[in-house]
């Protein structure tokens, strides 16, 4: 009988680091480290545990300290890991004495979402955007990244824009990104001139953190071919579709998702992508109401949309899966709670975010099974058809005719 050789790559392990101090409790840092290892198995790697420690602030050699670092080292040498990943920013000089002590690869959040954009950006200008950002975290960190240059494997945190170990020093890096930002400035003048010739048509774009099912609304509203997936930042390219409401035509955006700690490199290198957001009439604004920290989810939304001048335009607040939000409180309906950790019902939430003072809209939903979508179309309809009738104030004259 002849053997058979699997030729796939072996998947790589991980585990995860994260500190609990006076800013971060130790059920906000287990949240954190949730979404860290959801960010990691969309990179493709398995983690294998994570660690926690209580410290004011990162040690700044280690981030960590001498026990909980040995501590991690001795688990990584017993299971062979692959690498060792941060919830937080690492500096130069920490990812170097931290590959020194533990002996393996070192990421910290921003690589790791470098890493996951690097994977999914499919048209030029995502890749060109991707590969800049990535350009601009390699450079400050040259110098700890010939310690391990040599002897790297691929895989997760190590797929970078493409050079070589010999060509990569500071000069080459420096010239690769200033033709990247000349190549990235031509591109984004083509996708002024395609915003333009959409001017006259009233702009809507779909907004939130990642995940949240965004990609699945699009489909829905647009009835398109629309790609939606499981996984953190399934959509880095932003698509836009038009859609037809009761003879009313608008366009409909889906955006890239916001996250805790977007790295700013990224923030900048897609400028352009977020204009889509910043040139919007109406911002849909999708919130997982399922999740345990929706609440501040949209917080982070919120701020990141101030920090590119998007705050102040009309949002309607789209609470989607509220199947699973059902689901989570039935399954819980046994449990014991103290006062203190019982959650708002859906119906109390509804009446809470329906009432809201600032007069933003409010709409429940379940993208997946199809739920409410027709109050979605209305609520959407209402503010779209408002703004096209400024542009066109003759349209249903015109229709007639």
């Amino acid at each position: 009988m002849s053997k058979t050789f699997s030729t796939a790559p072996k998947q790589e392990t991980a585990v995860l680091v994260a500190l609990i101090n006076h800013t971060q409790t130790p059920e906000k840092a287990q949240e954190y480290l949730d979404e860290l290892a959801f960010l990691a198995e969309t990179s493709g790697a398995k983690t294998l545990n994570s660690f926690t420690q209580k410290l004011d602030r990162p040690d700044v050699k280690t981030f960590v300290g001498k026990g909980k670092l040995q501590e991690i080292h001795d688990y990584v040498k017993a299971f062979d890991v692959d690498m060792v990943i941060f919830d937080d920013d690492l500096s130069p000089s920490q990812v170097r004495n931290l590959e020194k002590s533990l002996g393996c690869k070192i990421l910290d959040r921003s690589l790791l979402i470098l890493n996951i954009f690097s994977l999914r950006a499919k048209t030029a200008q995502a890749k060109t955007q991707v590969e800049l950002a990535q350009y601009q975290y390699l450079l400050p960190r040259l110098t700890n990244m010939w310690t391990h240059l040599s002897k790297q494997k691929g895989g997760i945190g190590m797929k970078g824009p493409g050079e070589t170990e010999l060509e990569t020093d500071r000069r080459i890096v420096r010239d690769k990104i200033a033709l990247l930002k000349k190549k990235l400035e031509k591109i984004d003048k083509q996708s002024v001139t395609q915003r333009k010739s959409r001017s006259r048509m009233v702009r809507a774009s779909l907004v939130g953190y990642t995940n949240v099912g965004k990609s699945t609304i699009m489909r829905l509203l647009s009835k398109s071919d629309v790609f939606a997936e499981d996984k953190l930042f399934a959509t880095v390219d932003s698509t836009v579709r038009k859609v037809v409401i009761d003879q009313i035509p608008f366009l409909l955006t889906d955006t890239v998702g916001f996250i805790r700690k977007l790295p700013h490199t990224l923030v900048e290198c897609f400028r352009s992508t977020l204009d889509e957001i910043r040139e919007a009439d109406i911002l849909v604004h999708v919130v997982d109401i399922s999740h345990p920290s929706f609440e501040e989810q949209i917080d982070i939304v919120n701020v990141t949309l101030s920090e590119i001048n998007a705050g102040d335009k009309p949002t309607i607040l789209v609470f989607n899966k509220i199947d699973q939000f059902k689901s989570d409180n039935e399954s819980s309906e046994d449990d014991e709670l103290n006062d203190e950790d019982q959650t708002l019902t859906l119906d109390q939430l509804k009446s809470t975010f329906m009432n809201n003072e600032d007069g933003s809209k409010a709409v429940f939903i379940s993208a997946l099974n199809k739920e409410n979508i027709e109050d979605l179309r209305k609520v959407v309809f209402e503010d779209v058809s408002k703004r096209h009738y400024t542009i066109f104030p003759n349209y249903l004259q015109d229709q007639q005719f």
